[in-house]
């Protein structure tokens, strides 16, 4: 379907996002793009459409290179539609207009054919009851869904996604990502620039791993998630499914782990409740006792989430004498160890070739019962 071969981009400022990537897209393709910020992802997204245009390389769409003098680009376009971080809805249109009029615009259906089309759509999405309203008056993950809807109205052959959550509270992200696994049954063509791991494992049948302008792994979700090729990719993968830190460090900063916690949180659709029990934990653990008490004392901290189990875990290993988790005098705490969904495991650790001493381990579980 799409073939690209040695791109290559250059921006002014010198800085160069692309620097050969070769990739064959094929057809009904879900495709997710991972890597760290900075490495060509979504620059290969605007490239493939052309919105970007490349320094070099070629593009081959259908058989034909969209990099050559003389391309229709805009009969290429109307086979790729974009949803981009931002909505880039019309805000002085109402919702079935921002669906209708590019269809009877670039692909000149009749304002029925438009219309119908648009209400179908709407009903796919699950929002056919705010057909009359404007974009301001919906929520963010709203927005991203009419967007989608908008982009699906034009019968693309294949949609690329740039980080389509990225720009929404952690309370909206599900319900766009619900949108996209419903396409991805109907086996349209998506390649979706996304940080969300366990997303892209569940929605793909390829994963890329970019880096430095590279396409460093190319496979199946289990293949780049569990043997990866590269050092670099497992490196990656392992950090953002876990944090780890490190209490004696002189860069250690409560503040900054409850940031990048609410951060990972986000990014992994851990309710905001279960995470303010974790750092409860680590400051009655950790601050107000081993290290209160041991001024000198080594504390490794490390959270880990997983989403097959649906548990977060805490892992706290330390050096010193040693706390009893359960005489803490803490009433808040206490509570939190007696509800049900929370799991308390201390051990001694003799031998350990780390030299940590004792170990405290958490689960904080999600259940039916809480969200009642």
């Amino acid at each position: 379907m799409i073939e690209i071969r040695h791109l290559r981009k250059v921006f002014d400022d010198d800085t160069i996002p692309l620097k050969d990537i070769d990739i064959t897209i094929n057809r009904g393709d879900v495709i997710s793009i991972i890597g760290p910020s900075g490495t060509g992802k979504s620059t290969l997204l605007r490239c493939i459409n052309m919105l970007t245009e490349p320094t070099s390389g070629s593009i081959i769409v259908d058989g034909q290179d969209i990099t050559e003098r003389g391309c229709n680009l805009n009969e290429i376009r109307k086979k790729m539609g974009m949803v981009f971080q931002s909505f880039n809805l019309f805000g002085h249109l109402t919702i079935i207009e921002n669906i209708m009029n590019p269809q009877i615009t670039l692909l000149g259906r009749s304002r029925q054919e438009a219309y119908d089309k648009a209400m179908h759509l709407l009903q796919v999405v699950g929002l056919a009851s705010k057909v009359f309203a404007y974009p301001d008056e919906l929520s963010g993950g709203q927005q991203q869904r009419i967007a989608i809807a908008r982009t699906l109205a034009m019968d693309p052959e294949i949609i690329l996604f740039d980080e389509p959550t990225s720009a929404l509270d952690p309370s909206m992200i599900g319900e766009v990502q619900s949108v996209i696994k419903m396409l991805a049954k109907t086996g349209v063509t998506m390649m979706i620039v996304t940080h969300e791991m366990d997303f892209a494992r569940k929605i793909s049948n390829r994963i890329i791993f970019m880096y430095d302008g590279y396409v460093l792994e190319d496979g199946t979700p289990k293949q780049v998630f569990e043997h990866p090729k590269h050092e670099i990719t497992k490196k990656f993968i392992q950090r953002l499914s876990s944090l780890t830190y490190r209490v004696n460090s002189e860069h250690f900063s409560l503040e900054a782990m409850n940031d990048e916690l609410s951060v990972y949180g986000e990014k992994l659709l851990i309710e905001a409740e279960r995470l303010s029990k974790l750092t409860m934990a680590v400051e009655e653990i950790c601050i107000n006792n081993i290290a209160a008490d041991n001024p000198d004392s080594d504390i490794l901290i490390k959270v880990e989430y997983s989403e097959k189990l649906d548990v977060l875990s805490l892992l706290i290993l330390y050096k010193g004498e040693k706390f009893e988790v359960c005489s803490s005098q803490s009433k808040l705490f206490q509570d939190l160890l007696a509800e049900p969904t929370t799991e308390v495991k201390e051990a001694d650790l003799e031998n350990d070739p780390s030299g940590y001493e004792h170990e405290v381990l958490m689960r904080f579980r999600w259940a039916e019962e809480d969200a009642e």
